[in-house]
């Protein structure tokens, strides 16, 4: 017989680590915030793909999205920014040590509005980065202006209706060139914390629009953001899982009921189809996102998907050994080196 006591130990993943591993300081978010759930699937991602957290770089801006990295991995390494620059942050460190995972927490201010740019460039670049955007369409801790992100027509609590048109991060990210895009709902563990998982496993740039409404400023009557409203209008292409590439038990599911992405690195994406839809088309995944703007629906899942495109590290040519770590003589050329290379220069 097996000793009780012995099923009453946290399961272990194949760092021997247990799910509390993964996780960091209590939540100061308010109650019930959409945020706090999509900490929970990070750390469930990270731990069911056996990330080492000593690996990865936590990387954030500002704003109440910003705060999310500090409730998971405390033995991550971490850089919180000033408001807007996490994108840029993510480039320079991925240049510096192109081994890292980055994961960069961001708010739909801190992405759509004043980090836009950086954003832009980021995703141009195709650098290695789990880049989860908390969109809640408000500025939480300015006590709830519209975003960028927010609808047009959508209500404040109090308030005119906002007159401007949505950035919508998905089509924004697809139309920049990045080569993992995907959209979830804070309150779907079941397919969060899978695209997460994917997305750490993906070599380039990983876009994940989550939907987390504010519980405080923009969870009423006439918000497009607000909790029933998401519920009652996302629209799931798939149900998904992340297989492991060293899981022998790929799936017991129908022939023809899945699509399977090969993932870099570690492991693969299966996506059980619900609709005719494959995700590794760039026009036809915004041919979706447009139809469901136009019918005020919420798509989720992944969106689209290059598996082939050279990323940040491999179009800079960089050593196998990061920057951060050559040595002065590594890094300093020859006095005959250098003259080689001002000749060729030379007309």
């Amino acid at each position: 017989m097996s000793d009780p006591a012995s099923q009453l130990q946290p399961q272990e993943n194949l760092l021997h680590l247990i799910k509390k591993d993964y996780e960091g300081v209590d939540s100061t978010l308010c109650k019930g915030c959409g945020h706090d759930a999509i900490t929970a699937s990070i750390i469930t991602a990270c731990f069911e793909a056996n990330i080492d957290p000593k690996r990865v770089l936590k990387l954030s801006g500002i704003g109440c999205a910003a705060k999310t990295t500090n409730y998971f991995m405390n033995q991550s390494f971490g850089f919180n920014g000033i408001h807007g620059r996490m994108a840029a942050m993510a480039t320079g460190t991925s240049l510096a040590n192109h081994h890292l995972i980055p994961i960069g927490v961001s708010g739909d201010g801190d992405t759509a509005s004043i980090g836009l740019g950086n954003f832009s460039h980021m995703i141009r670049r195709n650098l290695r980065i789990c880049y989860l955007v908390e969109n809640n369409g408000v500025y939480g801790l300015t006590k709830g202006q519209f975003s960028a992100t927010a609808d047009r027509g959508t209500r404040q609590r109090k308030g005119a209706p906002n007159p401007w048109e949505a950035i919508d991060i998905p089509t924004l990210a697809i139309q920049m060139g990045a080569t993992f895009v995907a959209r979830s709902f804070s309150g779907d563990r079941k397919q969060l914390a899978p695209l997460i998982e994917a997305a750490l496993n993906h070599k380039g740039t990983a876009i994940l629009d989550v939907l987390s409404p504010c519980v405080t400023f923009n969870d009423h009557e006439g918000s497009t953001k607000s909790l029933k409203n998401i519920r009652a209008n996302r629209d799931s292409l798939h149900d998904v899982d992340f297989i492991p590439v060293f899981d022998e038990v790929m799936t017991n599911y129908q022939e023809g009921s899945e699509i399977r992405v090969r993932m870099h690195e570690a492991g693969m994406i299966t996506l059980h189809k619900l609709k005719d839809h494959d995700p590794h088309h760039r026009r036809r995944a915004l041919e979706l996102l447009e139809e469901a703007r136009e019918n005020g629906k919420f798509l989720t899942g992944l969106i689209y998907i290059d598996e082939e495109a050279p990323n940040l590290a491999e179009i800079e040519n960089l050593p196998e050994k990061p920057l951060a770590f050559l040595s002065d003589e590594e890094l300093r050329p020859s006095q005959e080196e250098l003259d080689k290379l001002n000749a060729s220069f030379m007309l």
